[in-house]
C-alpha cells in the first residue's frame, strides 16, 4: 500500500472550507461517523457577551480585516446587485434573520438540480433532522411590526397569508420576559445551557441574550465535542490533488494563511483525504475559480458561476415617526405574508439603536414605465423635500422601521466569473456579467404604496434600488448548481464535485432555483441528504487497514498532528 494512503500521513480525512450551514452541519455528520475533521474558517470566533450593542461599531460589526474591522457583518458590492453575508465561526448563523422555512415543492421541479433526483421523497426526512437539531418553533413573540403587517394584508384582502414565521430561537418555557438561563433543552443536557429570547430585536447584530441557536450551539458544538478542529481566523489559498493524481483520488494538499494579520500570514498546509467547500456562493465560487485558473483544479466544470441567484429578493422600507410604534422589538424576523403565489414578504426588524442600515435607505420614488428608476427618485425628492431629507437621518431609523424583505419563487439569474478590472489589475475580483436581476417588484411596490400610507407611514428602499435599479440580497444563491452533468452543474445530486474524487460542495451555491423563502434551512437539510450518503469511517475506500469506527474516532480525539498555531 503506498504510504501516501496510510491512516497516519494525512492529518485530516475531511477539510472543510467555512462553517456555515453547510461546513457545521458536515463537520457534525462525519465526526459522527468517525472521520477527522478540521474545519478552516476565515471568520473569528464570538462569544455572546463579545457581539456589539449596535450595529453602529463597524470594528465589531464589519468584516475589512485589510482595514481593521474584523466583525461578522460583509457588505460586496457588484455591478449588478449587492450581497450581504456573515463571516464568522458559525457562518452566516451568526447575523442572520433567524428564519428556518421550508421551500414549496414547486421549486424541485425547476431549475437546474430538476429531475436528478426525487426530491419531494427525499428531502422531507433531511428537513425534520435539520428543524430538531436547529430548535425551529414557531415564533411566540409579536411586535408592532408583525401587527402592522398583518394590518396591511387585511386591509389588501390576504389577512389569511400572515403567519408568525418558523424560527431558531429558544422561547420562554415559563412564558417569563426572557433572559432566564435554563440548562441544554434540545440535547438531552449534552449541549451547552440557553437563555431565553427578550424579544430585543437583536438577532441581525448579533445574539448577547443566548438564545438565538446559531451553529456553534448545535451542530458545530457537537463536531467540536468530538473531536473536530476549527481553525479560525484562517483563508483559504489553494488545493491541490497529492501525487499527481488529477482526480485527487490519493487526496488534497490545502494551503492556508492568517485572514486578519497582513504582517503575519504564517503560510502553512494540510493534507486531506477529500474537501468539502461551504464558504458561500460568493466564497466558494471565488476560491474555485481561482483553482481552475491556476491550474490546481482545471477539471471543475465550466458550469461554475453560472446562474447566480438573489431569490429574486427586493427590501423596501416602511418607516413610522411620531412614536406610536416600537418596531424594534420581537426576534428580527417574526412574521410573513404572501401577496400572489410567487411573491413572499417579511417583516424584518433590528434592536434599538443599530441604525446602520438607515445609511443605506433613501426615499421610495413611484416607479412607473420603462424609465429609469432614478427619476422616480429625482419626482419624491422634487414632490416631498423635507420626508426625502429625513429619510437620510439614520437615528432612530430600527425603532421607526419595518424592513419589507421581498423573495419570489420566479427565476431570475445572472452569471459571475473571476477576472482583473481595468480599474484594479492587480488583484482578481468575482464580477456580475449578463442580464441584471430586476429590483424592482411591481406588485411589491403597488401593494406597499398603498398600504403604508393608510398606516401614517412612508416608503423607503435601498440607495442601491432605486439609483440602480440593482437588488439587495442576503441570499446569494447558485454558481455552482447540483445538475445531472457537467454541462449544466458542477456538483451531482449528492453533492459530489464533477471531475473529482471526495470532493464535495455544501452551501448555498448548489442551488438550483430560487426558493422564495429564507435558504438556511434547505441548505442544511442538502447537506444532510449529502452527508447521509457517506459511509462510517470504519467502510470508508481509504480504509484499507480495517481500522474500527471506534479507532477512527479516537485518533479523531487524539490529533494525529497539532497544526494550529500557538
Amino acid at each position: 500500500m503506498n504510504k501516501d494512503n496510510n491512516t497516519q500521513s494525512f492529518d485530516f480525512d475531511f477539510v472543510i472550507v467555512g462553517s456555515g450551514f453547510g461546513g457545521s452541519v458536515s463537520a457534525c455528520r462525519l465526526t459522527e461517523k468517525g472521520y477527522r475533521v478540521a474545519v478552516i474558517e476565515q471568520g473569528k470566533r464570538w462569544k455572546k457577551e463579545d457581539f456589539p450593542e449596535t450595529n453602529m461599531n463597524p470594528r465589531k460589526y464589519l468584516w475589512r480585516p485589510n482595514l481593521g474591522l474584523q466583525g461578522f457583518f460583509n457588505i460586496r458590492f457588484f455591478r449588478h446587485m449587492l450581497v450581504v453575508c456573515g463571516n464568522a465561526v458559525g457562518g452566516g448563523s451568526i447575523t442572520y434573520g433567524n428564519t428556518l422555512l421550508v421551500p414549496p415543492e414547486s421549486v424541485w421541479s425547476e431549475g437546474s438540480w430538476a429531475g436528478t433526483q426525487e426530491w419531494t421523497k427525499v428531502m422531507p426526512g433531511h428537513f425534520a433532522a435539520a428543524q430538531k437539531m436547529l430548535g425551529v418553533v414557531d415564533n411566540k413573540l409579536m411586535g408592532d411590526a408583525d401587527r402592522v403587517l398583518k394590518k396591511m394584508a387585511e386591509n389588501a384582502g390576504v389577512g389569511h397569508t400572515f403567519k408568525p414565521t418558523r424560527v431558531a430561537t429558544f422561547f420562554d418555557p415559563k412564558d417569563g420576559p426572557g433572559g432566564e438561563t435554563y440548562p441544554d433543552p434540545y440535547f438531552n443536557g449534552e449541549g451547552p445551557e440557553r437563555s431565553s429570547c427578550t424579544g430585543c430585536g437583536g438577532c441581525m447584530v448579533g445574539c448577547k441574550v443566548g438564545a438565538k441557536n446559531t451553529l456553534d450551539l448545535n451542530y458545530l458544538y457537537f463536531a467540536e465535542k468530538r473531536g473536530a478542529k476549527v481553525l479560525e481566523q484562517t483563508r483559504v489559498t489553494a488545493v491541490k490533488p497529492l501525487n499527481g493524481k488529477a482526480d485527487g483520488s490519493d487526496g488534497y494538499e490545502i494551503s492556508v494563511e492568517s485572514s486578519t494579520n497582513p504582517f503575519k500570514r504564517n503560510r502553512r498546509s494540510v493534507r486531506a483525504r477529500a474537501v468539502i467547500f461551504s464558504a458561500s456562493s460568493l466564497g466558494t465560487m471565488e476560491l474555485l475559480f481561482k483553482q481552475k485558473q491556476d491550474g490546481n483544479l482545471p477539471n471543475i466544470s465550466n458550469a461554475l458561476g453560472k446562474q447566480v441567484r438573489t431569490n429574486s429578493e427586493s427590501l423596501i422600507g416602511a418607516r413610522f415617526r411620531g412614536g406610536k410604534y416600537d418596531m424594534s422589538k420581537g426576534v428580527a424576523i417574526g412574521s410573513s405574508i404572501h401577496i400572489d403565489q410567487y411573491t413572499h414578504i417579511e417583516a424584518v426588524r433590528f434592536r434599538e439603536g443599530a441604525d446602520f442600515t438607515g445609511l443605506l435607505v433613501t426615499l421610495m420614488g413611484r416607479h412607473r414605465g420603462n424609465m429609469p428608476r432614478v427619476f422616480s427618485w429625482l419626482g419624491a425628492m422634487v414632490r416631498h423635500p423635507v420626508e426625502f431629507v429625513k429619510a437620510h437621518i439614520p437615528f432612530g431609523f430600527a425603532k421607526q422601521t419595518i424592513i419589507m424583505l421581498c423573495m419570489q419563487t420566479l427565476d431570475g439569474h445572472l452569471d459571475m466569473k473571476l477576472e482583473r478590472p481595468w480599474y484594479f489589475p492587480f488583484r482578481r475580483m468575482l464580477r456580475t456579467t449578463g442580464k441584471p436581476i430586476p429590483a424592482f417588484i411591481p406588485q411589491v411596490n403597488k401593494f406597499l404604496e398603498e398600504q403604508v400610507p393608510k398606516l401614517g407611514g412612508v416608503n423607503a428602499t435601498t440607495t442601491t434600488e432605486m439609483l440602480f435599479n440593482i437588488p439587495t440580497t442576503a441570499h446569494c444563491m447558485g454558481g455552482a448548481a447540483i445538475a445531472d452533468s457537467p454541462a449544466r452543474g458542477v456538483v451531482d445530486y449528492r453533492c459530489r464535485v464533477f471531475g473529482y474524487q471526495n470532493m464535495y460542495i455544501c452551501d448555498g451555491s448548489i442551488l438550483g432555483a430560487n426558493l422564495g423563502v429564507n435558504p438556511s434551512l434547505t441548505i442544511t437539510a442538502l447537506t444532510e441528504h449529502a452527508m447521509s450518503h457517506i459511509p462510517v469511517a470504519a467502510d470508508a475506500p481509504w480504509n484499507q487497514q480495517g481500522i474500527s469506527t471506534r479507532q477512527m474516532m479516537q485518533i479523531n480525539q487524539e490529533r494525529v498532528k497539532e497544526i494550529v498555531p500557538a
